[in-house]
């Protein structure tokens, strides 16, 4: 490639900034999240004085579900926090997160945080992007080619067919993440206050648990709002980057590409939009982090069309596209497994 055309692409990002900036679709939407943020939280104190009301029920395994739904809408709010959409402070985001984060949803804000700006640094890239690194399942050929024997290599053999079951588990394994990452002390910004947030978390919500419940429908309310919080949340951002393209060590991409080409939309309107947490304008958040939720909409008319105008390559469909195009990559990333195993 040229220096003028390595210079035209530095610049290409450069120009869709401008555009999006002079559209004003940067500016923070305080009124917006100041109704968003209430309604969630009324609808979290609504489910739980309903658990306090019903008391020991198996009635209870229907709150469980219903909160585990509660949980993830709220940790979208958390997640618009921590990318400075909410507020204009910075000390006003992380104060967001770490309220709903640690002390609502039981997540380490800090952790969470880091792992995911690393992800937005290099999205789908095999080496620095956390989200398909180390993993029960196996996202890349190179990781596959690893899987030599043991539960793992069975897993990835069907890692298709267990997406969604091991999503059951996604929930529990946030939780301890988030715990392990304050005893290692990796987050020293606000470790003190995470600790006593995700403490009061933790006591708060097994002490509720054990004194409404007996314990086997404690324990069987915990399983249920874990599992549908985790497959919930697993499922929001399995159709972002799963099954788009994979960036390989020495592969270099300028910004614009490295975001738009390993990004995944989802078609769908206002009710797509409260599903999946604006998640669904996966191009538009990874482009600009920052941009309010409810500008994200907005804004993927203005870069579709920038995207054609550049020959770039803009993925869009619908949610059960999605996760048709994720789950086959999945299952076509194992027939190795599958072929030696009946070979």
């Amino acid at each position: 490639m040229t220096a003028s055309a390595q210079t035209a692409r530095g610049s290409d990002f450069a120009a869709l900034s401008r555009q999006v900036r002079a559209a004003n679709l940067l500016q923070r939407r305080r009124r917006h999240y100041a109704v968003r943020i209430s309604l969630t939280l009324l609808a979290f104190l609504l489910v739980s004085a309903g658990f306090v009301l019903i008391g020991d029920s198996w009635y209870q395994l229907g709150i469980a579900a219903v909160l585990g739904v509660v949980f993830t809408q709220l940790a979208f709010i958390g997640h618009d926090g921590g990318h400075q959409q909410v507020c204009k402070s910075r000390r006003a985001n992380d104060l967001i997160g770490l309220l709903i984060g640690d002390l609502l949803v039981g997540l380490s804000f800090g952790w969470w945080l880091d792992k995911h700006n690393r992800h937005h640094a290099n999205p789908n890239h095999e080496e620095h992007d956390p989200d398909i690194g180390e993993s029960v399942l196996a996202f890349t050929a190179a990781h596959i080619a690893e899987r030599t024997g043991g539960p793992y290599r069975l897993i990835a053999r069907y890692q298709a067919w267990l997406f969604f079951p091991l999503l059951c588990f996604e929930g529990l394994q946030l939780h301890v993440a988030s715990v392990r990452s304050l005893i290692q002390g990796k987050q020293r910004r606000y470790l003190r206050t995470e600790w006593v947030l995700l403490s009061a978390h933790l006591l708060g919500y097994l002490a509720a648990v054990f004194l409404v419940l007996s314990p086997v429908k404690a324990l069987a309310f915990i399983a249920v709002h874990q599992a549908i919080f985790g497959i919930y949340m697993g499922s929001s951002f399995a159709p972002n980057h799963k099954g788009m393209a994979v960036i390989g060590p020495d592969e270099q991409l300028d910004f614009l590409r490295r975001q738009v080409l390993t990004s995944r939309n989802v078609r769908g309107g206002w009710f797509t939009d409260l599903l999946l947490g604006g998640l669904n304008y996966q191009i538009e958040h990874h482009l600009f982090p920052n941009m309010p939720r409810p500008n994200l909409r907005r804004a993927r008319g203005l870069v579709y069309q920038y995207c054609q105008e550049h020959h770039i390559s803009y993925t869009e469909t619908s949610l059960v596209g999605s996760y048709r195009a994720a789950l086959g990559y999945l299952h076509q990333l194992g027939a190795p497994l599958r072929r030696t195993r009946t070979g």
